[in-house]
């Protein structure tokens, strides 16, 4: 079935873990920077035939875009929706058991405010 391809949004992202998510994880933190596959293989630990054939796939899925040997987030696709929900992962994976993780309450004790940003008096 034919799209209209300028609101066409890829909206399927590889699940997490995958490699795939892994490279879309990684491109996602300087959509202005393509990397050779090799250096994708080297920097996420990944055996460099996987890298080539994930990346394919996904450019195929409209998720990346290369220029000769390089690769990167295609812009045009990855939209705020996608970034976020891999960008929100990667926050929480990052502060995964830190004070606030371990303390789900932190913020019971904080104080209320007003629309002026001053504390409502209780």
């Amino acid at each position: 079935m034919p799209v209209e391809f300028d609101r066409y949004r890829p909206d399927d992202l590889p699940d997490e873990g995958t490699n795939g998510r892994r490279i879309l994880e990684f491109l996602a933190e300087t959509p202005e920077l393509g990397y050779r596959p090799s250096e994708i293989a080297e920097e996420l630990a990944m055996p460099r035939g996987s890298v080539g054939t994930t990346l394919r796939r996904l450019e195929r899925r409209g998720f990346v875009r290369h220029k000769g040997e390089y690769w990167a987030i295609n812009p045009e696709a990855y939209d705020a929706q996608t970034a976020s929900a891999i960008g929100l992962a990667s926050v929480a994976e990052a502060f995964e058991g830190d004070f606030y993780d371990r303390n789900p309450e932190w913020d019971s004790e904080l104080p209320d405010l007003d629309d002026d940003g001053s504390a409502e008096e209780t």
